[in-house]
């Protein structure tokens, strides 16, 4: 009887695999993958066998049920299987239904965290999800449900939106019905994480504006202090004098964009 490891890939590019997670994946007998994992991963861990479970939403996806079986399945043959999955295992990652399926045969599990796609977002925009005074609070919410509906609430400072992209525009009219002022700072990012990452700010209300931009890429929305840009003082001698708005660079990644209707 094998180990099963679940371990948090990051939201994006491979090197924002933990340490842990990284030499753990290098050990794999057989590695159950996400959709959105970065395919350079696969150099940690060149002698596994490699198996897609990925699930896209609106798309056809691997069933979680046997999602569960292959993980049993592989487990019961060879000594490490690591159930790699896009983010954060416990943020949005179906662990629970995959722990419970691990616990039933009797084998043993270990979860490794990663970098879920909020702090992706925030570190990438330069956008910290809470704020002194005024951000206590983060919500990390998926906007649709598993019938399809779509949620929206305001129950913290900052609420950050999973799977929300193709819902742009009902996601604007969900938020203002649930008491956010229509002016309220949204924060739309698209591969988070990734060197292709892109940012755009909108307040509420025009939220749509965002549905092109960001069409067919993973996509994040926060919303409230989180979704603030930090004003920084520079020096005279730093300020632009051409009054043109520049694109924002992501940290580290060269190539993300702020764009700014």
């Amino acid at each position: 009887m094998g180990k099963v490891a679940f371990i948090g890939a990051g939201p994006g590019a491979a090197d924002l695999i933990t340490l842990r997670g990284a030499r753990l994946l290098a050990q794999a007998d057989v590695v159950l993958f996400d959709a959105l994992t970065d395919p350079a991963l696969r150099e940690l861990a060149p002698d596994a066998r490699w198996v897609h479970v990925g699930k896209r939403g609106f798309c056809d996806s691997t069933g979680q049920a046997a999602i569960n079986a292959l993980i049993v399945r592989h487990a019961r043959e060879v000594h490490l299987v690591v159930r790699l999955k896009g983010g954060d295992p416990s943020v949005f990652g179906r662990l629970e239904e995959e722990l419970e399926a691990v616990a039933e045969a009797g084998l043993h599990a270990e979860v490794v965290p990663g970098v879920t796609a909020a702090l992706a977002a925030a570190a990438g925009t330069q956008r910290p999800l809470t704020r002194r005074g005024s951000g206590r609070s983060v919500s990390l919410t998926t906007a649709m449900t598993r019938t399809g509906e779509l949620h929206a609430s305001r129950s913290a400072d900052t609420e950050v939106f999973y799977m929300a992209g193709k819902q742009l525009g009902a996601l604007s009219r969900r938020l203002r019905d649930s008491g956010w002022p229509a002016d309220t700072p949204a924060s739309v990012v698209s591969r988070a994480g990734w060197p292709d990452q892109l940012h755009s700010e909108h307040t509420i209300a025009e939220l749509a504006r965002a549905s092109l931009l960001h069409a067919g890429r993973p996509t994040v929305v926060v919303v409230g202090a989180g979704a603030r840009a930090v004003v920084l003082e520079r020096p005279a001698s730093q300020v632009a004098t051409s009054g043109i708005v520049s694109e924002d660079i992501a940290p580290d990644q060269g190539l993300g964009q702020t764009l700014r209707p």
